[in-house]
């Protein structure tokens, strides 16, 4: 059993990242806000498969289209991320409006493109991964993983050697910078991960791997409490308990 103390270090932010299209290349970030709908800017604009409207999972994702990634999105108005448009610099260098029909016909026949204010997320508006569980993972499958195949907003470095130190963190609300988040879920992964970032490449051992080895869960999935502003170099503090139904058995003292 994991013993928490209160306002103990868990560990550090190493790196952050929003995505302001769905699926499409991460936005690396010193900073963010964070409001009840995740990382302002985040993931606010997704791509819809033709005659998917009505399906509950509708979106264009890296499933489809492996090369997702090297497409490259931006915020035209930063300092507003929620509210701001959005361009994409595809991978032959051409720069398209995120709404511009010419894109959505791009990416397929028939596809179109929506932006929901709140954030279009799978599960939860957070997630965070450690560097401890990507390396840990990478030695089970013997390769050097890139963090983008997990595409989190969080990476942290955690206090002690253990592996997959955030399963711990499961049921705890967490203090990040000037926000607080609760971790409610361990993220349960499907073959996305096995999509090369940078190549497109996919390689099935590591879901297979991951399956076999941890009921294909590595990272976890949280939900804000406090909003606030974040940086990379804040320190991760476990500040509380909550009420999560799925967390791993833990004390705080």
């Amino acid at each position: 059993m994991t013993v928490f103390r209160r306002d103990s270090v868990a560990g550090r932010v190493v790196a952050l990242w929003r995505y302001p299209v769905k699926s499409m290349q991460a936005e690396s970030l010193a900073a963010a806000d964070v409001s009840w709908h995740g990382l302002a800017g985040d993931r606010r604009w997704a791509f819809i498969r033709d005659g998917q409207v009505r399906s509950g999972f509708p979106w264009l994702t890296l499933r489809e289209r492996p090369d997702l990634n090297h497409y490259r999105p931006s915020l035209v108005e930063p300092d507003q991320p929620d509210a701001s448009p959005a361009v994409v610099r595809t991978p032959t260098g051409e720069v398209f409006d995120v709404t511009d029909p010419a894109l959505a016909g791009e990416l397929g026949a028939g596809v179109r493109v929506i932006k929901q204010d709140r954030g279009i997320f799978d599960t939860m508006p957070l997630s965070l991964i450690t560097t401890q569980s990507i390396a840990s993972l990478g030695a089970m499958v013997g390769a050097e993983l890139d963090v983008q195949r997990f595409r989190p907003n969080f990476l942290i470095e955690a206090a002690g050697g253990g592996p997959f130190p955030e399963d711990a963190w499961v049921g705890c609300v967490l203090s990040i910078g000037g926000m607080r988040l609760r971790v409610d879920k361990r993220d349960q992964r499907c073959m996305i991960i096995s999509t090369d970032p940078v190549t497109a490449a996919r390689n099935a051992a590591i879901l297979r791997t991951l399956a076999r080895e941890r009921q294909a869960h590595i990272g976890v999935y949280g939900s804000t409490v406090d909003p606030g502003r974040v940086a990379v170099g804040d320190a991760v503090v476990i500040c509380d308990r909550s009420d999560a139904s799925d967390r791993l058995p833990y004390e705080t003292q």
